[in-house]
């Protein structure tokens, strides 16, 4: 059944029948036989028949397609009373640390179910689903248990549930075929509400945020579902398409790229509506022989180009690794992996064509629009204020900088002053003391070098006149001179100046 089925799917069986013959149709879409093969299924949506299936009740780790649990879950308990799509999701601290992709609600937004579904169908937002699980379940765990029950009841045999949004748990997984009853029951169960996974865009405030779903507005009929990656699930989605009234569902997991995941589903699409009867009912299909999934992380997030981000960051396609090396490859805990079909040059070359154009729908915060804008006016002046007030303490800072810069420049000039001054003092204290003759000089207060301690400070007398004419008779000035001195001060000096004291006789005379 299964050879007859791949050379039925016309746009795959030309695309690499012309590249690579029909050995690399059989690996595209297979896989070796003796390798792990990516689950893939298609049914049809009213009878829940099985019209393609490759390891459909394998093991697998769902990333954000778990958010169609968390859907029907809500819708679920809305349906019971016990909810409505006006309560109030509050995003808690620890929901707002969720990592991408997220809308990055500050923790205390609230916002009404219904906008919180069509955000996480559309934007597949962590941080608003994890606020669904806490809000609806009282905490995660509580959440979790709502949705294994409700699993359980609508006859999901293969999946494991632990947290709403899908981000990497090993203990969570799911299978093809549980993803495909999932579908189903959303579709048949809640009619009314088919609204919330065909959402091309929604628009929140001035953001217009498109749906991770590419096939949405680019394959005919394309109507849902879900979109979801992690490194050890590789690109999933569950996808559902109607023609002519005839709905079909279609699973592809593990693909290394959202554009290879786009143009396999499509190709699938292609196929299914091209066939007239279906085979063995979904519950029919034989378990795995798995006993857990296989880890795609070496093979998805192990290559070096820049990853296309779609629901987190970090997802890289294989383009860069072979179909040998794939087959020749081991994940730690599963076989060899066989990728074959998913790093072919003929897939990856192909792509859909360009998306119809967005027609977004409103979401909002609060109970209403009116809130709503209300309060993203009051965060946008907040956050205003915010960015004025670190604006000005930077402009404070950088003055009190400034300031204690020059406050620093000028203590340093201050103290190299000192410190010169100190060091001339320093270098005078530590001059050798000079000559004899200069020491004696300064303690005579510098006389000259003729003078002696012997020189008498008095001036030359006038000449002794002549007793009788008037005068008094001068006493010799050497009479004063001190007692063993060596000659009368008058005889040398008259001695040093002999022409001196010749005019002073003559005055005499004149006088008398």
């Amino acid at each position: 059944m299964q050879n007859h089925v791949l050379t039925r799917i016309p746009s795959l069986w030309g695309a690499v029948r012309r590249a690579s013959g029909a050995a690399a149709v059989l690996a595209a879409l297979t896989g070796a036989a003796s390798a792990v093969t990516v689950p893939i299924l298609v049914a049809d949506v009213d009878s829940g028949r099985v019209i393609y299936s490759q390891a459909a009740t394998d093991p697998w780790y769902p990333a954000s397609i778990t958010k169609l649990m968390t859907t029907y879950v809500a819708l679920d308990l809305v349906r019971q009373g016990r909810a409505s799509m006006d309560t109030l999701i509050t995003i808690s601290p620890a929901a707002a640390a969720e990592p991408p992709s997220k809308m990055g609600f500050k923790p205390g937004t609230q916002l009404t179910l219904g906008n919180a579904l069509k955000i996480i169908m559309v934007k597949s937002a962590n941080d608003v689903a994890f606020a669904i699980g806490e809000s609806l379940g009282g905490s995660v765990d509580g959440f979790a248990g709502l949705m294994n029950d409700a699993a359980h009841r609508i006859g999901m045999q293969d999946s494991r549930w632990f947290n709403a949004n899908g981000l990497p748990d090993p203990r969570q997984w799911t299978s093809a075929r549980d993803m495909a009853i999932l579908a189903r029951a959303l579709i048949r169960e809640f009619p009314d509400q088919q609204d919330l996974f065909s959402i091309s865009a929604i628009q929140f405030g001035g953001a217009v945020i498109p749906n991770h779903n590419g096939l949405l507005g680019r394959y005919p009929g394309a109507d849902g579902m879900k979109t979801g990656f992690i490194c050890s699930g590789g690109f999933n989605v569950v996808a559902t398409a109607t023609r002519n009234s005839h709905r079909i569902v279609a699973i592809v997991m593990g693909q290394p790229s959202p554009r290879e995941r786009d143009v396999k589903t499509a190709d699938l699409f292609d196929y299914g509506f091209g066939q007239q009867s279906a085979g063995p009912s979904l519950d029919a299909l034989p378990a795995s022989s798995l006993s857990a999934p296989p880890d795609m992380r070496p093979y998805v997030c192990g290559g070096k180009k820049v990853p296309p981000i779609e629901e987190g960051p970090g997802a890289v396609t294989a383009s860069g690794t072979t179909a040998a090396q794939l087959l020749g490859g081991s994940a730690a805990n599963s076989p060899s992996l066989a990728l074959a079909a998913f790093s072919s040059p003929a897939m990856r070359a192909r792509s859909l064509p360009p998306r119809a154009p967005l027609q977004p729908v409103a979401v909002w915060i609060g109970r209403d629009p009116a809130e709503g804008q209300r309060i993203l006016d009051q965060q946008v002046a907040e956050a205003q204020a915010a960015a004025a007030n670190a604006r000005t303490a930077r402009l404070e800072a950088a003055k009190a900088r400034r300031e204690a810069a020059l406050a620093k420049r000028q203590a340093a000039k201050e103290a190299a002053k000192e410190a010169a001054a100190q060091a001339h003092a320093a270098k005078v204290a530590a001059k050798p003391a000079g000559s004899a003759k200069a020491a004696s000089k300064a303690a005579s207060g510098g006389l000259p070098r003729a003078a002696t301690a012997y020189t008498s400070t008095d001036s030359a007398a006038m000449p002794e006149a002549k007793p009788g004419k008037g005068l008094t008779k001068a006493k010799p000035a050497a009479k004063a001179a001190p007692h063993g001195a060596k000659a009368d001060t008058q005889t040398k000096a008259a001695k040093a100046t002999p022409h001196a004291a010749k005019p002073a006789k003559k005055a005499a005379k004149a006088d008398e």
